[in-house]
């Protein structure tokens, strides 16, 4: 079994806490949040021991991997701290929403030859993940175009938007990501983006948008075009779409369930889409610790890196850039 420790406890922390415990390959040994009233609880649910500091998992040989899925501006800091124990990591995205700590943690644990693995889930999604070896295959020929459309159900809490670092850094880099994963050996090279708010003013008293376009070129000459919306009436609109000179392949949206209506008043009538991304990419999440767990045991590199991540808030920085000078603008790496 492997032993694991997850730092942060919040929503997304508690979700893979539940994902790691269903998993046969893996002992949820520890749990830690900066909420002791949590910790003691969640401790109790998931049948792990609650700690008090991180330091007391980065220190116990028998761990052989740490969860981060604490809060943005403490990941660099854990991830520094637990390379020097050897821990193999596993970080949640953003990586951090500055640059400049990134490219310094970058030089100050390369000598240590970490093993980190970024959770850019949608990697991992079966649908989005088939575009990929289709696409390796040669079903569509030379890709010419990629479009993804982003649409969460409805915005976070106003507390979480003013610390998310805003629509490019916080939701949009997972399309960028996306773009680079399908590009491949090919690179993003050039950026314009676009946003404004329509419907909820909460956004223009925090500096940020709920409405976000951007078209991207890569080296190649790939066209790339992005949509995103934090709100959404349908449901979590997710669809990725790649055009190539021989066809094109489409990941679409999920339903509640495949069940279709058939009626006096209407034909092939579908349930909802889903509203929430973790039943969304329940199946990612999964594949994503399989992936994890081949890291460990195996030393295989996983399908997301830190330089993945570093690279995602590269672009997310230069969409804020074209946003700000209103003019396209050149991506460099």
């Amino acid at each position: 079994m492997i032993n694991i420790a997850l730092i942060g406890l919040g929503r997304i922390g508690q979700m893979h806490g539940e994902n790691l415990i269903l998993h046969t390959d893996y002992n949820l040994k520890y749990v830690f949040d900066v909420d002791e009233k949590l910790t003691n609880k969640i401790s109790k649910k998931f049948n792990s021991k609650a700690i008090n500091n991180p330091r007391v998992a980065f220190k116990d040989e028998n761990v052989d991997a740490i969860f981060i899925a604490s809060s943005t501006s403490t990941h660099i800091k854990l991830i520094e701290e637990a390379v020097k124990y050897k821990k193999v990591i596993f970080c949640e995205k953003p990586l951090d929403l500055s640059i400049e700590k990134i490219n310094k943690c970058k030089k100050k644990i390369k000598s240590l030859n970490p093993k980190i693995q970024l959770g850019f889930n949608r990697r991992y999604d079966p649908g989005h993940n088939s575009l990929k070896k289709d696409l390796k295959r040669g079903v569509i020929g030379n890709l010419e175009k990629i479009i993804i459309t982003s649409r969460d159900p409805s915005p976070p809490s106003v507390k979480y938007l003013k610390i998310s670092g805003g629509i490019f850094k916080d939701m949009m880099i997972h399309d960028f990501d996306l773009l680079r994963f399908y590009l491949d050996r090919d690179e993003l090279n050039s950026i314009f983006s676009t946003a404004t708010n329509m419907s909820d003013k909460r956004f223009n008293k925090i500096n940020d948008y709920e409405l976000a376009s951007c078209i991207l070129n890569s080296k190649k000459g790939v066209q790339c075009i992005i949509t995103n919306s934090r709100h959404c009436s349908f449901g979590y609109d997710q669809r990725v779409e790649l055009f190539g000179n021989k066809g094109m392949l489409i990941s679409g949206n999920k339903n509640l369930n495949e069940t279709e209506v058939y009626n006096r008043s209407s034909t092939a009538q579908k349930k909802p889409l889903q509203h929430f991304f973790i039943e969304r990419y329940k199946e990612a999440y999964n594949l994503q610790l399989n992936d994890l767990s081949k890291l460990i045991k195996k030393n295989l590199k996983p399908l997301s890196t830190f330089e993945d991540g570093r690279r995602a808030l590269i672009v997310a920085n230069a969409a804020l850039e074209s946003l700000k000078k209103k003019r396209q603008i050149k991506i460099k790496f």
